[in-house]
């Protein structure tokens, strides 16, 4: 998806947990649904950077791997 009009019409929303910014929070990433059942991802901090789109079974598949702890290492 390209930045722009298509964007700015979507509901972001971010996790709870990102935090109120400063140097320690607001690092967080912000996801949207799409008019074609997608999902949009983008860096908080940098929305005009564009969002790549997944599929609800690609996010799906990624949630589940979280709640498993397999990315654990990298947080």
């Amino acid at each position: 998806m390209t930045h722009g009009d298509a964007e700015a019409n979507l509901t972001w929303r971010k996790s709870s947990f990102s935090g109120g910014g400063g140097t320690s929070g607001g690092n967080c990433i912000e996801v949207a649904p799409t008019p074609d059942g997608r999902i949009a991802i983008r860096n908080s901090k940098h929305p005009e950077a564009g969002a790549p789109l997944f599929t609800r079974a690609e996010m799906a598949a990624w949630i589940e791997g979280c709640r498993a702890g397999e990315f654990d290492d990298l947080g």
